[in-house]
This record gives structure tokens, sequence and C-alpha cells, in this order.
């Protein structure tokens, strides 16, 4: 009798994506979900059928897309879940998700469930395989604290020597480099993450004021959302422009920023050395719409006020009241070039009282008042915001030439936005 392959299996197929004309790529039966027999049953017909199709799909060629995800522990769940789904939505008619016109798998050195940072865990659906069995191999990372395995850091390497197009999203990028790949290439990352990235590599160039950089067959992402325009550069140039149109009216995005479409957060220089500035200057990012008092930043760094004050007309040039004032600023400037957003609502989002407490900020600022900046238009709006960038970094330069201690920041000023 002739042995054949359980419903339950041709199901799970289907749903990860796998053709049975590619044995050496099917999932182990240690990673086979529990599945009630009689329900996969029912639809053993159907599911035989797709695999059919699937199969004459792939043998004439029309698999256009085939990407390897490699996701380290304590990976962001965001950036995968937007590429996976938008993956799934040009790979079928309408959102069938069979994997017709694109494949994909999620690689691991082990078949061991890999946490997310938000505590959600993804099975791998496949031991770390031949590289070039895939158009893109996608490196999705978290937390920074984390060091890569090294078998996926040979992975990564081996993958490069075989010329496979290689995908940092997020802190992916620094997987990429921690793995010696793009020393000496533009390599985007969020603006969150760019001190990050310039501390621990001096043999890079970041990109941080666009959303994702392709230089050759690298490219890197700034992560969160800007994965899903990363998607659909992809989906556009492999499976056609009207497949990932479709994942983004499925998926409710209205369009596709392109790739040199600025990050929506201005990165401003804070371009200091000491830590309890750099943890002051986080506490005020993170309570824009709420500004804190003098007192709760001090509280919170378990300083005085003089002493918080002291160390911000030291390191800042002024005092953290005026920072807090300028920073929000500066966020208001950014969001004049969205042309929904009203000057109302935009004072309210950073803190000012009202609209007219930020017109008043806005004009010592920058000269003009927010309405004639708008009228001026976006390349108005980055000069100035380059302009301040550039008034900031000559403090810097000047007090680093001054102070003898403050002068292992001059290498450092290698922010883009200051070109």
């Amino acid at each position: 009798m002739r042995n054949e392959r359980p419903a339950w299996l041709n199901a799970y197929d289907i749903m990860v994506g796998r053709s049975r004309q590619r044995p050496e790529r099917q999932p182990t039966r240690a990673l086979l979900p529990q599945m009630d027999f009689a329900v996969a049953a029912s639809y053993s017909c159907r599911m035989k059928r797709a695999i059919r199709r699937n199969n004459e799909k792939s043998n004439s060629g029309e698999v256009a897309l085939r990407v390897g995800f490699i996701l380290t522990p304590q990976f962001t769940m965001l950036p995968f879940a937007a590429l996976v789904d938008a993956f799934r939505l040009a790979a079928d008619e309408g959102d069938g998700s069979r994997p017709i016109h694109c494949q994909w798998s999620i690689l691991a050195p082990t078949l061991d469930p890999i946490p997310a940072s938000c505590g959600v865990e993804v099975h791998p659906t496949d031991l770390l395989c031949d590289p070039t069995q895939f158009d893109y191999i996608i490196v999705v990372s978290g937390l920074l604290k984390i060091v890569p395995d090294r078998r996926i850091l040979d992975y990564i390497r081996t993958a490069d020597k075989a010329g496979v197009r290689l995908v940092g999203v997020g802190t992916g990028s620094f997987t990429l480099l921690r793995a010696g790949i793009l020393k000496g290439r533009r390599c985007c990352v969020s603006w969150y993450h760019y001190q990050n990235l310039i501390e621990e590599f001096a043999d890079v160039i970041p990109v941080a004021d666009q959303l994702f950089v392709v230089d050759g067959r690298y490219i890197t992402c700034a992560g969160g959302a800007v994965a899903i325009d990363l998607a659909y550069w992809i989906i556009s140039r492999h499976i056609g422009p009207a497949e990932a149109q479709k994942s983004l009216h499925i998926m409710i995005v209205d369009r596709a920023r392109p790739p040199s479409s600025p990050q929506p957060q201005p990165p401003l220089a804070h371009e200091v050395d000491d830590a309890r500035v750099l943890r002051a200057i986080l506490l005020i990012e993170q309570h824009l719409s709420e500004p804190l008092s003098l007192s709760a930043i001090a509280s919170h760094l378990n300083i005085s006020k003089r002493q918080l004050q002291r160390l911000f007309h030291e390191h800042v040039g002024q005092g953290v009241q005026s920072y807090s004032r300028m920073l929000r600023t500066h966020y208001g400037l950014w969001q004049l070039a969205v042309p929904e957003r009203t000057i109302t609502e935009i004072a309210q989002d950073y803190g000012f009282s009202d609209a007219s407490h930020f017109i008043r900020c806005f004009k010592k600022e920058f000269g003009r008042s927010p309405v004639e900046m708008r009228r001026a238009g976006p390349a108005e709006i980055l000069r100035s915001l380059g302009g301040r960038k550039k008034m900031q970094r000559a403090e810097l330069v000047r007090r680093a030439t001054t102070l003898s201690a403050n002068a292992e920041l001059l290498p450092r000023e290698r922010r883009p936005y200051f070109a």
C-alpha cells in the first residue's frame, strides 16, 4: 500500500508556504502544530488542490520572490509582522494567503521558538540552509544588549559571499555590522539609535534622516512602520506594482513613502558625553506633549535642580527649560510639513499652552511664523532644521576646543544632517 502524506501535514505545508517539490525545505515534525485531525481532514481535498496549483506555479517559474527571515532573540515584532503580512497579501489573489508569487521562511540555528521583545514567540520554519535559495535574507533584531548567535553571524557572512541581497531592519543593521558587513557603506539607522551606531561602529556612514537606504545589494531600514514602505519597494520590483498596491490597500495604508523620505522624528544634535544630560534629554523627548518640570527631571536623575542646570549650560549651552522649548519647537517645525496638521494641533501635541504660545516661541527660534514657514514649503523647513543643527555643531566645536575634557566630541561629529 502506497504511503500518503497525512492531510494535516499538507495543511501545514500550505500554512507555512512549503512546496512538496522542495523536500529540503520541509519543516520537521517537531514544529507541527497540534491540529485536530478531523478538522484538517475536512479540508484535505481543498488543500491538495491548492498544493497542486502552488506546485504548478512554482514549476512554471512564477514564484517571483523568495525571502529568508532571520529573527534574533528579543527582535521587534512590528517590522517583522509588517513585512511578512505584506508579502503574504502580495503572494496570492485577494487575501487567500497562498504562497504563489512569494515564499518565505523563518531561519534559525535551532528549531526553538524565538522570543520577540514584546514576549510573543515565533517558531522557525527551517534550519539555516543554503542562502542562495533566497532573493533576500532579511535580518530583524531588537534589543541592542542581546549578542547575536555566532552561527547567525557566520550564516550572514556566507550569504554575503554568495552574493545574496542582505536587508537589516531596525537594529538588524547592527547585526549585519557585527557580522562584518556594510563596512564603508551607507547604513540607515533610526534617529533613536543613531548615537549607539556611531559609538559602536566607526567604519560605516550613518544615515538617520531618511526611511531606508539602498546601497548596492545591501538595504538598511530604520525599522518600525517603515517596514511597510520597504515591503512595497521590494514587492513592486519583484512581483509588480499592482500587487504591492493591493497589499497596502488591504493593510489600510493609503500610500508608500520613497526611501529618501525623512524619518518622522527630527534628529537633533545630542553630542554630549555626560550620562545625566543624555538621560535628561531622553526624558524631555519622552514627555513632549506634557513637559516635565525642572524639579521632576532633577528628581528622576537624583540630582539637584542647580546641578542639572549647571550640567545643561556646560554640555548643551542653555538651560533645561530653554532646551525643552527649543526641542518642542523643532518637533513642531517638522510637523508643519504635514499639510493636514493645524497650528493648534501641533501646539497641543508638543506641550505649548496654546497656539499663540507656540507661534511666539517659533518666531523667536526661526525668525518667521509657522504659517510663513509652511508657505515656504518642505525644502525651507528642512533647510531651517539643518541651519539650527549647524549652529549647534559650531557651539559644540567651540566648546570642545576650549575645554580639553570635551575634546573627544570632535571625532563623533559625523551626523549626516549637518551636511
